[in-house]
């Protein structure tokens, strides 16, 4: 059995959660839990015709079986995640930290009132930043403290470790991208903490020798919302050309793009000691890939672009995103 990590590549919106839920079905993980900043990041996913968005729990909610649990790095809005939990039935298989933050409505508001967030970095208006702010200060209130989340809460990095330890599968959720860290990121144009692949670990209470593998996912093209530098940026007449118009989960607010950044990607394979790739959104850059399961049925100019990013990257492509549905992709695992 493994533990998996799978962190994001780029800016973000990188098809993590699509990733995640595949693995939720395929690999059938005993846990599930989820790093990052909060719920700013939303991971959205079609299963079966059915779109599923969550900004709070693990994507492999997917998973009736699978336990779902939040790490102490994590700040909660208690409202969402009852709300996904009610949503999914996922109240008796999740767990949340006892040292999860909180984020209420003074972080929200103060976040929309910070002109600075707001119009210059592009925040998500979601409360994260202040209450990682408050959280640095120690004067934010923690999950333990709040009486109607009683039922959710656990030691998650005992569970974890000790189910690692136990030989269980275990998947490794992380938000965002890797050049939206606080710390690896275009500063300061970043998120409020570090996203980056031992970032994710420190949130859950994992050591990284107890990682198996890291998978890094990244799009075929780059997209990002809000501020900051994106090399080579097409205008957003050449993205709608190019099919390549999308608009964020969390915020609504169209996405900027660009082509695939080769070096860009390089930097994040060495910052996140990436052991496997997925690559997402294959179809979109190549229309007549669609659907397919098979990398012997991918045109060549798929192949070659496919190829290429292993060449240079070092490192193998394990996962290719086909289409929306999570079952449209090819898994090189099974091909051996």
């Amino acid at each position: 059995m493994t533990c998996k990590v799978i962190v994001g590549g780029f800016y973000g919106d990188e098809g993590k959660g699509k990733i995640i839920a595949y693995l939720s079905i395929k690999d059938k993980p005993k846990i599930a839990v989820r790093g990052g900043v909060g719920a700013n990041a939303g991971h959205t996913f079609v299963y079966n015709n059915q779109t599923f968005k969550v900004r709070m729990l693990p994507s492999a909610v997917l998973n009736p079986e699978t336990k779902l649990l939040i790490g102490a790095g994590v700040l909660v809005t208690p409202g969402v995640l009852k709300e996904e939990c009610q949503r999914y039935n996922a109240e008796n298989r999740t767990i949340i930290d006892n040292h999860c933050g909180i984020i209420d409505e003074s972080h929200i508001r103060r976040d929309a009132e910070d002109a600075h967030l707001k119009k210059i970095i592009g925040t998500t208006g979601t409360g994260t930043g202040p209450a990682n702010s408050d959280r640095a200060l120690r004067i934010l209130k923690l999950a333990k403290d709040v009486s109607e989340l009683k039922n959710y809460l656990g030691n998650v990095s005992d569970i974890v470790n000790e189910s690692i330890d136990g030989d269980q599968s275990i998947l490794i959720e992380g938000t965002q991208g890797t050049f939206l860290s606080l710390y690896h990121g275009d500063y300061p144009f970043v998120t409020s903490k570090d996203v980056t692949a031992s970032g994710i670990c420190s949130d859950i209470g994992i050591g990284p020798k107890k990682v198996d593998d890291v998978i890094l996912v990244f799009k075929a093209y780059v997209t990002r919302v809000g501020g900051g530098p994106l090399e080579n940026e097409i205008t957003v007449d050449e993205a709608s050309k190019l099919g390549w118009v999308e608009y964020g989960s969390v915020t609504g607010r169209q996405r900027r793009a660009s082509p695939f950044n080769m070096e860009l990607a390089k930097k994040s394979v060495t910052i996140n000691s990436a052991t496997q790739i997925a690559v997402t959104k294959l179809d979109v850059v190549f229309p007549d890939c669609a659907g397919l399961k098979e990398y012997s049925k991918l045109t060549p100019q798929a192949k070659n672009f496919i190829q290429q990013i292993e060449d240079r990257l070092g490192v193998e492509i394990v996962l290719i995103g086909t289409g929306a549905e999570i079952n449209d992709i090819i898994d090189r695992r099974t091909e051996n």
